[in-house]
């Protein structure tokens, strides 16, 4: 008999939320940690954008009550801008009928608290790279992250386009209070977002995800504080008050990436192991998480005498996953095509369809409702 039910490999933010879920449903679970990715060594300034479902599932797991104040935020307003004056789509939670749009989490705390419950979890063994040969397990699941070993060791066909691009992350400190508002430009081809945030400062602080062609990138990261400031300025206009730079900013590659295949005898993928979408619409961790809820329901309602490492159960998951993920892809995949694509007609139309959407409060209200429950 070998000692674990599920090993999963990926210590990062998926592989600890899997882990906790399943040990919740009694499953005997072997965490593999491995090396962060090199493109998160240092200062972890990222920030995630979550929605409903995700934060009923941190909640479920007790870590969402356990995060410090300064680490969520919530969202009540966004403003999404085009590239010519007066084109705007606004959302608001009062108009959508709901609490918040979404929720800002710093993703250093999130880790840091998802691998404190891990160590407290009864059913949960952390263990190392080195050590994941003797914590054999009848299922694997793969949430090693968008360059995963384990995967490309199955083989797995990858449909994967980079875009040219990197994201630059930052934290901000603006000169006006946030008010809880998110905001987003979409420069073609830059598309740069203010997440409202609680610190370094109470209630006048962002995080900054600004993606930019590679080139820009060089000369953005180049830039000392004031200028890169001044850049700042520029892209919004001031539109969020007066931002400065506090502390490391960060780079990573933009791409596409889709698994044409998510699981198979023994092994199944989870989170940017299986996809990797572009983060204009926030929506990259709330698809892991939603693999996790997925994956975890199956698992739970398996019949006792099928095996964990079933191929024919693991495509359960797959089959309720890969629509919704497959959608989420092309949509994101899509509207970077739409806002970087430097045609004049181009520009006027989607300009124009920015304004038509924001007088439709029936489509904002249905987009509303695909975003928090993805």
């Amino acid at each position: 008999m070998k000692p674990y039910d599920v090993q999963v490999r990926g210590a990062g933010l998926v592989g600890p939320a899997l882990a906790l879920s399943l040990a919740r449903i009694g499953l005997r679970v072997a965490l593999v940690a491995e090396d962060a990715a090199p493109e998160r060594r240092g200062s972890d300034v990222r920030a995630f954008a979550l929605n409903a479902a995700s934060v009923a599932l941190l909640r479920g797991l007790k870590v969402w009550d356990a995060l410090p104040a300064h680490a969520t935020t919530a969202v009540h307003e966004m403003r999404v801008e085009g590239d010519a004056p007066g084109a705007a789509l606004e959302f608001s939670s009062w108009e959508q009928r709901v609490g918040e749009l979404a929720w800002i989490v710093d993703a250093a705390v999130l880790e840091r608290e998802l691998a404190a419950a891990v160590r407290f979890a009864p059913h949960v063994t952390l263990v190392t790279g080195a050590q994941a040969a003797a914590a054999g397990a009848p299922l694997t699941a793969i949430c090693e992250g968008k360059s995963s070993a384990t995967r490309d060791a199955h083989r797995v066909p990858l449909d994967r386009r980079p875009y040219g691009q990197r994201a630059i992350a930052a934290r901000l400190v603006s000169s006006q209070p946030h008010g809880n508002t998110a905001h987003q430009w979409f420069g073609s081809p830059d598309v740069l977002a203010l997440l409202p945030f609680d610190a370094p400062q109470p209630q006048a602080s962002y995080a900054l995800v600004w993606a930019v062609p590679d080139a820009r990138a060089d000369a953005l990261l180049a830039l000392d504080d004031a200028a890169f400031n001044a850049a700042l300025m520029h892209a919004t206009g001031g539109a969020a008050g007066a931002l400065q730079v506090t502390g490391e900013r960060v780079a990573w590659p933009l791409s596409r990436a889709l698994a044409t295949r998510w699981c198979g005898p023994g092994w199944v993928l989870l989170g940017d192991a299986a996809h990797v979408v572009h983060p204009l619409a926030g929506q990259g961790l709330n698809l892991g998480l939603a693999d996790v809820a997925a994956l975890t329901a199956v698992l739970a309602a398996r019949e006792p005498w099928r095996e964990l490492g079933d191929e024919k159960l693991l495509r359960r998951y797959a089959r309720e996953r890969w629509l919704p993920t497959r959608a989420m892809v092309e949509v994101t995949d899509g509207l970077m095509q739409l806002f970087a694509h430097p045609t004049p007609l181009v520009r006027e139309l989607r300009n124009r369809g920015l304004s038509l959407v924001n007088r439709l409060t029936p489509i904002k209200r249905w987009l509303t409702a695909q975003a928090l429950d993805s």
